[in-house]
């Protein structure tokens, strides 16, 4: 089912029916201020499990998940005083940010390093969904057979029919993939450069 949301002033009662639907261990596609992702609930452990099936990928290659803010990122990493300064001049925005993560991250979204890829991405609606439920989802591309992002809502409810609770319409994302910076050690390493200026770092 596709559900339309405004993107600039999202409906609560929409967000309160996206929230039920995480809350029941159900899968959502989501706009985001990079592209189109596909998550659930972060303590959902058999939803996470259906996405790592869906998306063809192990444990081995954890997702990233999507906070509501900062004092909400210090819940789930360890957040060093020169992190906090870094994420604070770039959040929210298309960034993700690779940190240790707290024993509040199941392990089943951590590598074998106990890092966590968190985002907080400028977009209304993900917040909104975030806000509403009171802890983080995950986020992985909504992508076809290809590889390929997909950022049309009608698009990826035929790709995922079946396999998705709901998808939201939230109008256009630029289908460019997140800047990811590993804040380990306080030592700023581009991982990916994607739509986040990495030369502001």
């Amino acid at each position: 089912m596709i559900l339309r949301i405004n993107p600039d002033n999202p409906q609560g009662r929409l967000i309160d029916r996206v929230v039920s639907v995480l809350q029941e261990g159900g899968i959502i596609a989501y706009p985001t201020d990079t592209q189109y992702g596909i998550g659930c609930d972060l303590f959902q452990k058999r939803a996470i499990e259906k996405v790592y099936r869906l998306k063809k990928r192990t444990p081995r290659q954890p997702f990233s998940f999507i906070c509501a803010d900062l004092k909400d990122i210090s819940e789930y990493a360890k957040v060093s005083n020169y992190a906090y300064r870094t994420m604070r001049r770039l959040l929210p925005g298309p960034y993700t940010f690779i940190l240790e993560g707290t024993r509040l991250v199941p392990k089943i979204m951590l590598n074998k390093r106990k890092e966590a890829g968190i985002r907080v991405p400028g977009h209304n609606i993900c917040l909104a969904i975030v806000q509403g439920l009171g802890h983080p989802i995950i986020n992985t591309t909504a992508t076809d057979e290809t590889g390929q992002a997909v950022s049309d809502p009608e698009e990826i409810e035929r790709l995922f029919k079946g396999s998705l609770d709901l998808v939201i319409d939230g109008g256009p994302a630029p289908g460019k993939p997140s800047t990811v910076v590993s804040l380990i050690g306080d030592l700023p390493e581009v991982l990916r450069q994607g739509l986040g200026d990495a030369t502001i770092l």
